[in-house]
């Protein structure tokens, strides 16, 4: 699902664009979109696991100083964030007990374009992630993942003056794209 929102993304006009990754691991999505024309980026990530990683990938794509990483739970950060043009939360929302914060401060953010993906909101993706929960209980491990209903999301992403204008739907994960007219 990353690859058809970074494609549908690279399609609009990035060109001088900020982007805002909340959850961006590596930084592999925004390097994409750096690539695609976009100006700067910044990442709030949660796990310093990734920092490394993510330094030798923007070094190597050479974006050194285009991209910001910063530490930290996003919500509870937001105020600490400078709102972007491009917004994405890709497989973040999915990790978040609360869909309602987490969307609430990232299209707060939002100046144009919010992209996210998610688990769809159906049996087999709540069986699937039920599964891979008890998985990981099982073997030690307190991360849970949810599947938080999408209705929910694109009305919080509504009543904030976004309009969704895409949709891509894989069996298990649903990307979206909202604007801002």
């Amino acid at each position: 699902m990353a690859a058809r929102l970074a494609s549908y993304l690279g399609e609009r006009d990035l060109h001088g664009k900020t982007v805002l990754e909340v959850g961006g691991g590596i930084g592999d999505f925004q390097v994409e979109l750096l690539k695609s024309g976009a100006e700067s980026a910044v990442n709030v990530e949660l796990s310093a696991g990734y920092e490394e990683t993510a330094r030798e990938l923007s070094d190597a794509e050479g974006l050194t100083g285009r991209v910001e990483r910063r530490l930290g739970d996003f919500v509870d950060q937001a105020d600490l964030v400078e709102p972007a043009d491009v917004v994405v939360l890709n497989r973040v929302i999915c990790c978040y007990p609360w869909m309602e914060r987490m969307m609430s401060a990232s299209v707060a953010k939002t100046s144009w374009l919010l992209a996210i993906a998610v688990p769809r909101d159906r049996l087999v993706s709540r069986m699937m992630v039920r599964v891979s929960n008890v998985i990981l209980r099982i073997r030690g491990h307190e991360f849970e993942s949810y599947v938080h209903p999408v209705a929910g999301m694109e009305t919080i992403a509504s009543r904030a003056g976004l309009t969704r204008v895409f949709v891509s739907r894989g069996f298990v994960w649903q990307g979206l794209v909202f604007e801002r007219f």
